[in-house]
């Protein structure tokens, strides 16, 4: 009995405090968005011509996320009957907006005008083969960021 009023009460902290979590970095990531907006994105073709530049250098923006006890438990009851995850879908959305914003702030201190070619790569740390439960992503993004030349301009 105590055991289970034991796991009860970390799926109820894990609900509270993890949506608390949760919708505080999502405040946070949509107020540094708005800061970055003025530093364009864009991924360009093979056949495109490169923007006139006066210097370039990449940037990496780099996160782990990790997930509440209470979405961990949610997904592990989804797992067995198949089907979208959506308890995970915020998990990779903001390590995806904040490893971006990593990434854009760097390139804006160096003073980019615009970020060219930006990919991604997220790797599972932890996830359900991990004798610990831990459920978290990292989530890379990198891009190189130019400064336009003053011809250009």
């Amino acid at each position: 009995m105590f055991e289970l009023l034991f796991i009860l009460a970390l799926l109820i902290l894990g609900f509270v405090v993890g949506g608390a979590i949760e919708r505080r970095h999502y405040t946070e990531i949509r107020q540094r968005e708005k800061l970055t907006l003025h530093l364009p994105m864009m991924n360009l073709g093979c056949h495109q011509p490169l923007p006139e530049a006066q210097a370039s250098e990449m940037f990496v923006g780099s996160v782990v996320v990790s997930t509440d006890y209470f979405k961990t438990f949610i997904a592990g009851l989804g797992n067995l009957v198949g089907g979208n995850l959506v308890t995970y879908e915020s998990l990779i959305d903001r390590g995806r907006r904040e490893a971006i914003l990593r990434m854009k702030e760097q390139a804006i201190a160096w003073g980019a005008t615009q970020l060219i070619n930006v990919r991604f790569e997220t790797a599972n740390i932890g996830g359900q083969s991990s004798s610990n439960g831990l459920v978290a992503i990292e989530v890379m993004a990198y891009g190189t960021a130019i400064r336009e030349s003053a011809n250009s301009q």
